[in-house]
């Protein structure tokens, strides 16, 4: 499996991260000014920051709360969520949440969980089960902790790719107006999303799809139309979401993401499968030996019986369900199966379809950095010939992601994930254009909110983030 690092952001042989033990661009908090004068900061041998003024009296200073929206917005260094350590997105705070709602100290919550496929798989691989039936024993291990719902982000998925197809097309349209329409580049990955913010900026996020993620698509339905339907403000819910990724922390701290008139995230903690099983075994529970629970569900006409995936790759099929609703929609071409070509290794792919010697379409998956940092010198270049490129921080995609949990020592990274990935592709698949209750929702909820609305709750914005110090002057 990965390593405790997104792939994306690991540069050379270089795990490129912040520990608390080494210095940030943002170490302190000066209180006073000097002047006009600049003061002197030195660090003593306590650890601690001093300021020296000019008469040589020293001043302690306060150390400063880094949270990760620092972290996004500092382009110091490119950091990833894995290792920093923030109270607010951990395990330890959502058994904090549930204690507070036993204890009854504070003002209760109803805990709402999401889990990603991935990381249901992951689990599965670890306890010999199916997918589905991790999901719904995590489902009756949940509520037993105190846990009111538990979801599965394969609904809020659907949504993803509808609105990934959707915006395809429109960029396809003005493409000749447009010379960012495409290649559309996808926006699922939150590692491949801080890179492009803080590396290429206003150069590449023109291409990148507007879409929210799943994680984030499921934050509009628990805080939207769940609270609405259950009679509750977005801040009485507390929404945790379980992925394969450290990254997908930074994500739902992003400021774009939170509901400033509610004064609450849309997405409240994200922990990964790796802790979930801590969870399990603080609890000292084997997830074998848990009785499965009745799934819930956000809308009431969804199949309660089994979870349903969707075709394509294991990081959400958006290249696959774009390219099929593509051909038949620009081509009139029903495309039953996608035939991948391997280019420099088998984490950069592309699918063409041709009539008469030309090119019609051209998708490419583009999985680590090493082919993320190709792709970007081809656009650089003018040499991109793609279409649409579904893009992933990690190598070999989300089920590969630093959150999932690790090899024991007996088992074969490969085999594992090979394994991890049999278990997740055995659920039935649904295409998104069959599923009736999301269906259902577009008429009955987006409609209802107005067009610029359901916009806002289904798509979101990046920002280009000014360089203000130079990662080669960082000590590491």
């Amino acid at each position: 499996m990965a390593s405790q690092f997104s792939g994306v952001l690991q540069l050379t042989d270089l795990d490129d991260f912040i520990t608390p033990s080494q210095e940030c661009v943002k170490p302190v908090k000066v209180e006073k000014k000097q002047g006009k004068s600049l003061a002197k900061i030195q660090i003593e041998d306590d650890g601690s920051y001093v300021q020296v003024r000019q008469d040589g009296v020293k001043e302690k200073l306060t150390k400063a709360k880094i949270t990760l929206n620092d972290c996004l917005a500092c382009s110091g260094c490119i950091t990833s969520a894995e290792n920093i350590l923030i109270a607010q997105q951990s395990h330890e705070e959502l058994l904090r949440v549930l204690r507070s709602n036993k204890d009854g100290t504070t003002e209760q919550k109803v805990v709402i969980v999401s889990v990603s496929p991935q990381s249901r798989a992951s689990l599965a691989a670890r306890f010999n089960l199916s997918s589905s039936e991790v999901g719904r024993r995590l489902t009756s291990f949940f509520k037993g902790l105190g846990v009111h719902y538990v979801f599965d982000t394969s609904f809020s998925r659907t949504f993803s790719l509808l609105e990934s197809q959707r915006e395809f097309m429109e960029r396809f349209q003005r493409k000749e107006q447009d010379k960012k329409a495409l290649p559309m580049l996808t926006s699922a990955c939150p590692g491949w999303i801080c890179y492009a913010e803080k590396t290429h900026g206003d150069f590449i996020l023109p291409y990148i799809s507007t879409t929210r993620s799943p994680q984030q698509m499921m934050g509009s339905l628990v805080k939207g139309y769940f609270a609405e339907q259950k009679g509750l403000s977005p801040k009485q819910i507390y929404h945790v979401a379980v992925m394969p990724c450290f990254d997908k922390k930074l994500e739902a701290s992003r400021s774009d993401f939170y509901l400033g008139e509610a004064q609450t995230r849309e997405v409240d903690c994200v922990i990964t499968a790796g802790e979930v099983l801590k969870v399990l075994e603080e609890e000292n529970v084997s997830l074998s030996e848990v009785k499965p629970a009745p799934l819930d569900t956000l809308f009431s006409t969804v199949c309660e019986d089994e979870f349903l995936s969707h075709a394509g790759s294991c990081s959400g099929g958006y290249l696959h369900h774009v390219f099929t609703y593509a051909a038949k929609c620009l081509l009139g071409e029903e495309v039953k199966e996608l035939t991948y070509k391997t280019l420099r290794n088998n984490d950069f792919q592309e699918v063409t379809i041709e009539r008469d010697g030309k090119v019609q379409l051209c998708f490419a998956s583009a999985y680590g950095f090493r082919n993320i940092q190709n792709l970007v010198q081809k656009l650089k270049r003018g040499k991109s010939p793609y279409h649409f490129v579904e893009v992933m921080a990690c190598p070999s995609g989300c089920l590969n992601g630093g959150g999932q949990l690790k090899p024991l020592p007996s088992q074969n990274a490969k085999e594992l994930l090979q394994k991890v990935e049999e278990l997740y592709k055995a659920e039935r698949p649904l295409a998104p254009e069959d599923d009736t209750s999301v269906a259902e929702l577009y008429q009955s909820w987006l409609q209802s909110v107005g067009e610029e609305r359901a916009k806002e709750l289904l798509h979101t914005k990046y920002h280009t983030v000014e360089k203000m110090t130079s990662g080669l002057a960082i000590k590491w």
